[in-house]
């Protein structure tokens, strides 16, 4: 017998089982495309070097009821009722965050590293002061003055690049840029920069005309947190970063710091400067990350991360690809297909039809579009964390070397399908999710 209550119920809410109801039995079209994504995941192999594949505990803490709470505010400081376990959960990622990096000061509520940056920005900059980073096309970010985006649209930037010779970043560049132009901002870091950066060259030339100095290391901090890469902690400022690359977190950014006075201006650009309630699953997700990246094997696996990207990086070489700098020290390379009269669009495609994801990405001094480019980037992290290794790395590259040597010939498709299957036979080895 139904109740008053139940028919209510039901009327109202469309279905009586809205709190047990599994997706796929709520909404087969979006559930196909979650599966066909985690199908795509299991079959292929992860390049792309600003990826990763998260542990099933993380998935499991961004799904959770945290998603249902607002907490505007900071711990034990918030404009809603109801946060006492969301503060828990908030001081949890703070202190294990402050952990990792051996630093006084956390922000972890950042959605992204974009709105990391923008907080950096707004809590030690004026609308139409000057800063000085790394240029897009040289291999810097997005948010650090490229003019479509509000770092180059509220600020004025200037921009320091690489030597010709080594296409290393060009210290005495950075030192004259600086001492003409009197920046308010030094920015070190990008998303395509494969090297080690000195920090502390970057820091006395911030020092010498009293500017701040940040560190955006979005890409290489899982590898700090890891022991496989200098540590910008003890030179910057501010240091800002996803949490989602090689930290192997939720997605989402973060802010750190050693300065007091300065965490207090990020802390008032975050909430409420720019944000309003942070994504407590989100940061659920993180301190999730975090934790893992605690324990002893996350070390053994940044250390296993840096030895796939130099095995891949010396492969190709040795296949006659032209690296940019010659190699990596980190988890990422950046490959110049000018000499093969390949685009990075073109490489992109056919890669990805044989089951190798990686993106187009413009080289120094690139002359095609940023559309099309004439490298593409390649990275370790998320097919070192599914458990390859140097060997499967090594076989990686030639895949590639197959791939572009094919490309306007006829052998091209046999190519592709040849690639295709021992690609898929490989990660068969090394599944993923097997449950999900």
């Amino acid at each position: 017998m139904t109740t008053h209550l139940e028919s209510r119920t039901e009327s109202k809410w469309g279905y009586p089982d809205f709190f047990t109801a599994p997706l796929d039995a709520t909404d087969p079209e979006l559930i196909e495309c979650s599966r066909a994504e985690t199908q795509r995941q299991r079959d292929g192999i992860e390049l792309i070097a600003s990826e990763n594949l998260v542990s099933r505990a993380v998935l499991e803490s961004m799904a959770s009821v945290f998603t249902n709470k607002y907490a505007e505010g900071y711990p034990h400081k918030r404009y809603y009722g109801g946060c006492a376990f969301a503060d828990a959960m908030e001081d949890l990622a703070m202190a294990r965050a402050k952990t990792l990096f051996n630093c006084a000061f956390a922000n972890v509520q950042p959605h992204s590293g974009s709105q990391a940056n923008q907080a950096v920005f707004f809590a030690l900059m004026q609308p139409g002061d000057t800063y000085l980073a790394m240029a897009l096309d040289q291999g810097g970010h997005l948010t650090h003055g490229a003019p479509p985006n509000m770092s180059g649209k509220w600020f004025k930037p200037f921009h320091y690049g690489l030597t010709a010779d080594t296409q290393r970043i060009d210290y005495d560049q950075l030192r004259d840029l600086a001492r003409r132009h009197r920046p308010k901002l030094i920015i070190a870091g990008g998303s395509a920069y494969s090297r080690f950066i000195d920090f502390e060259t970057f820091r006395a030339v911030a020092d010498e005309i009293g500017a701040y100095f940040l560190v955006d290391m979005a890409h290489f901090a899982g590898l700090v947190a890891g022991e496989a890469h200098p540590s910008p902690l003890p030179h910057a400022h501010a240091v800002t970063t996803t949490t989602h690359k090689t930290l192997r977190c939720a997605r989402g950014g973060m802010v750190l710091t050693q300065d007091a006075i300065i965490d207090k201006k990020i802390r008032s650009a975050v909430f409420p400067g720019l944000q309003g309630g942070p994504l407590l699953a989100l940061m659920a997700g993180k301190a999730a990350g975090f934790g893992e990246a605690l324990r002893p094997s996350f070390k053994t696996y940044c250390r296993a991360v840096v030895d796939n990207a130099q095995a891949l990086a010396s492969t190709l070489s040795e296949n006659n690809f032209n690296l940019v700098s010659g190699g990596t020290d980190n988890h990422l390379m950046l490959v110049d297909l000018s000499s093969k009269g390949v685009t990075g669009d073109r490489a992109e495609k056919a890669l990805d039809r044989a089951g190798i994801t990686c993106n187009k990405n413009s080289v120094p001094n690139d002359t095609q579009k940023p559309t099309v480019t004439s490298g593409i980037r390649l990275g370790s992290p998320a097919a070192t964390t599914r458990g390859f290794r140097v060997e499967e790395f090594k076989q990686i590259g030639l895949w590639i070397t197959e791939i572009i040597h094919a490309l306007d010939k006829p052998a091209l498709e046999p190519t592709i399908e040849k690639v295709k299957k021992e690609v898929k036979a490989l990660c068969e080895r090394f599944p993923i999710y097997e449950t999900l």
